[in-house]
């Protein structure tokens, strides 16, 4: 098993030094890759006038989607100094409506409870070292009546492998846990296994209700000709089988305060 300070400490310095390849992606108003984007799926319940919380911010993109189009306050949180310096300049524009916090999203670094009607994480949350604890996390920092949203790659996503010719099984679904790659991107990282039913569970025991659970059918649009490879990871192929996103949308019960 591996020590989960150890984890945190080996993305932190993974996700330093990988940030500038993934600047801008899969943000708002994308859920993931060759999925249904919300300008198809219209999850959130609002976005003039929230505030709103994102764990695992990376550059900060979809928190300037949120301000762009109204948003009150947008708060983010990320593990990485190099991914919040890119968040800060990101959102250098609303910078008044802006607080950023380098830290794990398993802690509170200093985050009201009870302040937030949206909290989400766009690909992030998959990250963490303690799902229960994060998702505990989530339901004390929203209000009465707020929404969660977490979306991320299917857990079933990464069972196919191609061997050259078709896709096969390469690993079982039902396998959880950390697992540590040498060379993730060209970094050691450690990459959290959990199954859907996991993420349902735990959101769940969080005192969350659920209200929708998506499985992202392929989206043909978002697909450029990099995606026609069946040996890419993100493949028009691949997602054809099984969908690269899932999103939970769930709320803290109560009524919203006036």
């Amino acid at each position: 098993m591996i020590d989960p300070e150890r984890a945190i400490a080996i993305n932190r310095a993974g996700w330093d030094r990988v940030a500038p390849s993934f600047h801008g992606s899969t943000a708002l108003p994308e859920y993931g890759p060759l999925a249904p984007s919300e300008d198809a799926l219209r999850l959130l319940d609002r976005t003039s006038d929230v505030c709103a919380l994102e764990l695992g911010c990376g550059s900060g993109h979809s928190l300037r989607y949120l301000a762009e189009h109204g948003a009150r306050e947008v708060w983010g949180v990320d593990l990485s100094s190099v991914q919040i310096a890119f968040a800060k300049e990101t959102l250098r524009d609303f910078a008044p409506r802006c607080r950023l916090f380098e830290s794990p999203m398993e802690v509170n670094p200093g985050i009201p409870a009870g302040h937030f009607d949206l909290v989400f994480s766009i690909w992030g949350m998959g990250w963490t070292t303690d799902l229960p604890a994060t998702l505990g996390l989530v339901a004390e920092y929203l209000r009465p009546g707020g929404c969660f949203l977490l979306s991320g790659e299917h857990p079933a996503y990464g069972c196919l492998e191609w061997d050259g010719n078709q896709y096969v099984v390469a690993q079982p679904y039902s396998a959880e846990g950390p697992l540590e790659h040498s060379s993730w991107k060209g970094v050691p990282i450690v990459i959290q296994r959990r199954t859907l039913g996991t993420f349902v569970t735990q959101t769940i025991r969080a005192g969350l209700r659920i209200e929708a659970l998506v499985e992202g059918e392929l989206d043909a649009s978002a697909a450029n000709e990099t995606h026609a490879d069946p040996a890419r990871w993100y493949s028009v192929a691949r997602a054809r089988l099984i969908p690269t996103t899932f999103i939970i949308k769930a709320r803290k019960p109560g009524d919203p305060k006036p």
